[in-house]
C-alpha cells in the first residue's frame, strides 16, 4: 500500500513537472489566452468565444495578441481568410518580441484579385534582422474553410507547418554567426492594409467596395513555455515535449513533404535572390 501511494505521488509530481509553466487548455475560449489589441469595434466573438472575426474597412483593421509571452512552443491557429477581391489585404499570424532588435516569426497571407491565388509569405527576424522572406502558393483555397497553421520553436529549429505539412525550416546556426530567435515572444494576429506592397508589388490596390474584409480565427489553445524570468534557458528544457530530440530535425516523411512544397509551390526564396543577396546568406543551403 505504501509503495502504491509513493508511486502515485511520484506520477503526480512528474506530470506537474512536465506541465509546469506550459499553457495548454483544452478547447480554450479566446478570452482565456488572448485579448484584443486594436480595432476593438472591428472584432466580433463568435460561437461563445471559440471563434474570432477580424474585420477591416477604410477606417481601420484589427488585431489581437496572447496575454502572455513564451520562450518556446508549438503554436497553432486555425484561420479562414477573407474571400472575394482581397487584393492589398494582409491577414497575419505571428510570434513577436517587443523592444529593440526584435525577434519575429511570420505567417502573412497576401490577398489577391478574385480568382487569383493568394500567396503565403513567411519570414524570420532574429536580433532585429529580417529580410528572410519565402513565398508559396497554397494547394487549396484558404478562403473556403479553416486550415491549420503552426510554428514549432525550440533551441534547434523553427518549422512552419500548413495542415501538418512542413513548408519551411530555419535551423539554429549560431555556431556560424547566424542570429537565432531567443527572446520571449507574444502570439499575435491581425488584418491590415498592405496595399503599398502586398499584391503585385503594390501596383494592385484595395478595392474598398468589397469592404468589410473579414478573417476568422479559432483554436485558442496554446502549447508553449510561459516566460517567467530573464533567463530563457528553462524554456529549452526537455520536460517540454516540443523540445525533445524528435523535434530537433524533420523525419524522412517530413523531409519529402518539405521538398515537394519547395519544388511545386514555392515562387520566391530569399536564398536564391541574387539581386538582393549576391552572396547567399550563411544559413542558406
Amino acid at each position: 500500500m505504501a509503495l502504491s501511494k509513493l508511486a502515485g505521488f511520484l506520477l503526480l509530481f512528474l506530470l506537474l513537472f512536465i506541465g509546469g509553466g506550459a499553457v495548454h487548455a483544452s478547447n480554450a475560449s479566446f478570452d482565456e489566452n488572448y485579448q484584443i489589441t486594436w480595432g476593438y469595434d472591428h472584432v466580433v466573438p463568435l460561437d461563445g468565444g471559440q471563434e474570432i472575426q477580424l474585420s477591416m474597412d477604410a477606417s481601420s483593421g484589427s488585431g489581437f495578441a496572447s496575454r502572455k509571452s513564451f520562450g518556446s512552443g508549438f503554436f497553432n491557429m486555425e484561420i479562414k481568410l477573407p474571400g472575394r477581391n482581397s487584393a492589398g489585404v494582409v491577414t497575419a499570424f505571428y510570434l513577436i518580441s517587443h523592444g529593440d532588435k526584435h525577434d519575429e516569426l511570420d505567417f502573412e497571407f497576401l490577398g489577391n484579385r478574385e480568382g487569383q491565388p493568394i500567396t503565403l509569405q513567411t519570414n524570420v527576424f532574429a536580433d532585429g534582422v529580417g529580410n528572410r522572406e519565402q513565398r508559396i502558393l497554397l494547394w487549396f483555397d484558404p478562403t473556403a474553410d479553416f486550415h491549420s497553421y503552426k510554428i514549432l520553436w525550440n533551441d534547434h529549429q523553427i518549422v512552419f507547418y500548413v495542415d501538418d505539412i512542413p513548408i519551411r525550416v530555419f535551423k539554429n546556426n549560431k555556431r556560424i554567426g547566424v542570429p537565432y530567435p531567443s527572446q520571449p515572444m507574444q502570439i499575435e494576429a491581425s488584418l491590415w492594409n498592405g496595399d503599398s506592397w502586398a499584391t503585385d508589388g503594390g501596383r494592385t490596390k484595395i478595392d474598398w467596395s468589397y469592404a468589410p474584409f473579414q478573417a476568422h480565427y479559432r483554436g485558442f489553445n496554446i502549447s508553449g513555455c510561459e516566460f517567467q524570468s530573464q533567463d530563457p534557458v528553462h524554456c529549452y528544457s526537455s520536460a517540454y515535449w516540443w523540445n525533445s530530440w524528435r523535434h530537433w530535425d524533420l523525419d524522412e516523411e517530413q523531409d519529402r513533404q518539405l521538398e515537394n512544397v519547395r519544388k511545386n509551390f514555392m515562387n520566391y526564396d530569399y536564398c536564391t535572390d541574387r539581386s538582393r543577396h549576391p552572396v547567399p546568406p550563411p544559413e542558406c543551403p
